[in-house]
């Protein structure tokens, strides 16, 4: 990858970007400046509608102008801002430093508030409208394009406002999956159980949870599902939130309960995927943020 980090690269930006600019500018002065000898107007010999003639007349002076100033303002702006490969400007703009000093600027306006509720309970803020509402706004503009707009999820996607949680709903729970984030495996059993197995234990999973399924493939199911899946969803099915597997025993369900879904699932797998928060979100932050959804499933 060198031969993309060398210095020939900037000035090469640099030369293509001021050859471009300034060629517009000869150009138009090339194009302003013809004459027409005798006088006469000079015609480009087409003609539409009998009569409608295209003249060779030159550029206005008022368009002229104007494509001018916006020639010296390329050139002012290139020598202002960043432009020209690996100059920085002569006012040492960038966008990541303006980020920077938003952010400060918006720490010392906002910092006091986040800190009064980074001081109370997750519990109590959760009764708290005033916390209530900054967590709703942290939770739109980071969290809704996954769990939606009323935490309802979908697919894929947990639903936050029951009482069903992978990991688990407690208010420390809760902080540490935004904090840190979660991956969820489910191991394609396809390949191992074959076809006819994964049916076998899709019914028996079906069955876990009041629906209706094959009795024979249920019971073959339930032999399969002793040895392959207990590990990680518990002799009765119900799950063990220190792995984020889910309880197959209600009727929730992240990617869907019917008979081609589960048979997808236990074939092919799952990967979930819950992104980590730390160091975009600041404590504080987070913090209400955890009342927040932690309001959404105890009202």
């Amino acid at each position: 990858m060198s031969q993309f980090s060398s210095s020939f690269w900037d000035v090469y930006i640099s030369v293509i970007t001021l050859v471009s600019v300034i060629a517009c500018g000869v150009l138009l002065k090339l194009q302003s400046v013809r004459k027409v000898a005798g006088g006469s107007t000079e015609t480009t010999g087409h003609t539409w509608d009998e009569d409608l003639g295209e003249y060779n007349n030159p550029l206005p002076r008022w368009w002229m102008w104007l494509f001018y100033i916006t020639i010296v303002f390329a050139l002012v702006y290139l020598a202002l801002y960043p432009g020209l490969g690996s100059w920085k400007g002569l006012l040492g703009w960038s966008e990541v430093g303006q980020l920077k000093q938003e952010d400060a600027a918006a720490a010392a306006k906002y910092g006091p508030i986040y800190d009064k509720f980074a001081a109370q309970n997750v519990v109590a803020l959760a009764k708290n409208a005033d916390a209530l509402a900054i967590g709703q706004k942290l939770f739109l503009n980071n969290c809704a394009q996954c769990h939606a707009s009323d935490g309802g999820g979908s697919r894929g996607f947990p639903n936050l406002s029951d009482s069903d949680w992978l990991y688990g709903g407690d208010p420390a729970t809760i902080e540490q999956t935004i904090t840190d984030g979660r991956n969820g495996v489910m191991p394609p059993w396809g390949p191992v159980l074959g076809a006819e197995g994964v049916k076998d234990v899709a019914s028996y999973v079906i069955s876990l949870s009041g629906g209706a399924a094959d009795s024979i493939r249920i019971a073959r199911g339930r032999e399969i599902f002793a040895k392959t899946c207990i590990a990680c969803h518990g002799a009765d099915g119900k799950g063990t939130p220190a792995l984020g597997a889910p309880n197959l025993t209600d009727k929730t369900w992240l990617y869907g309960g019917g008979e081609p879904t589960v048979v997808e699932t236990v074939t092919k797998g799952r990967q979930g995927h819950m992104p980590a928060w730390k160091g975009i979100l600041s404590p504080a932050k987070i913090h209400l943020l955890t009342a927040y959804v932690y309001s959404l499933s105890h009202p």
